[in-house]
């Protein structure tokens, strides 16, 4: 056996449009059962909407699935970088948003849960740069009355899974799903799974690699080289902007007369570079 990463958003979409993966995930982590026509991949708003007259909201959503009673719409989202929990928010709030535009009776309201399934590894930190460690975390819409009691208005959610977070008080019904994300991640040729789990069987065989077609291969290769260039990318304009923050420090650092060896010494310029941005200070002055 050896399983491919459920961190690769080719793999990721093929185990979870599986319906009896899908429903039975959705069961675990909602607790409700649902029962599904079509699963999408790539969902996006058509049209797109608009939030200003030049404005407007596209993304599009890894996975979505509307029930076939047409009250309930689940939305997967796996994500492999940017944990930006207001990014989320804001998708999460577009798709109650959809509702509106695309009910014809409002007397049905479908409840909306956009789940998010964090894959990498890396440090998550709060408004407050306090670090985040919770295996879930969950938005609610409803409202509480001045007794703090929940009134089921809406009952939309907003979850967030990070199977790196697993712990002994992680609910029994997402361990099994937790454990299949980081074992195929980190130990995919040995993973220990709940193989007794019928929906954590069928991705199992769903993504070994022996089961991927040519054509799922070449899409998984592509998307692991398109999220290497796109963080290249990233950290290259990261390390762009922080070098245009030191010069600009040291440019004001110049003009209030500070020597060049403090700014090289603060701003981490080399003495060369400072020098001519000295003389080009000067020319400015002229």
């Amino acid at each position: 056996m050896h399983l491919s990463r459920l961190d690769n958003e080719v793999i990721f979409k093929k185990a979870f449009t599986d319906k009896l993966v899908f429903t039975q995930f959705v069961k675990d982590v909602i607790g409700i059962d649902i029962k599904v026509g079509k699963i999408e991949t790539e969902k996006r708003f058509k049209p797109k909407i608009c939030i200003r007259d030049t404005a407007y909201i596209d993304f599009a959503y890894d996975i979505f699935a509307e029930s076939t009673d047409e009250r309930v719409i689940v939305e997967i989202q796996r994500v492999n970088y940017d944990y930006n929990f207001d990014r989320f928010l804001h998708y999460h709030t577009m798709a109650i948003a959809e509702l509106q535009r695309s009910a014809t009776d409002y007397k049905i309201k479908p409840t909306v849960y956009t789940i998010v399934v964090l894959t990498a590894s890396a440090t998550i930190e709060d408004k407050d740069g306090e670090e985040v460690s919770d295996d879930v975390l969950i938005s609610y819409v409803n409202p509480r009355n001045r007794k703090g009691k929940v009134v089921n208005l809406y009952g939309h959610q907003l979850i967030f899974l990070n199977p790196n977070f697993k712990n002994d008080d992680t609910p029994p019904s997402l361990k099994d799903w937790f454990d299949l994300i980081n074992e195929s991640i980190d130990n995919p040729e040995k993973p220990s799974l709940n193989l007794k789990n019928k929906a954590i069987k069928k991705v199992v065989k769903l993504i070994e690699e022996d089961n991927l077609t040519p054509e799922e291969r070449k899409a998984a290769k592509i998307a692991v080289a398109t999220e290497k260039t796109r963080l290249l990318v990233e950290r290259k304009a990261e390390a762009k902007g922080r070098q245009e923050e030191k010069l600009e420090m040291a440019q004001k650092m110049i003009v209030k007369g500070f020597d060049i060896e403090t700014i090289s010494e603060m701003t981490g310029l080399d003495v060369e570079t400072l020098n001519q941005l000295e003389k080009e200070s000067y020319v400015g002055d002229v």
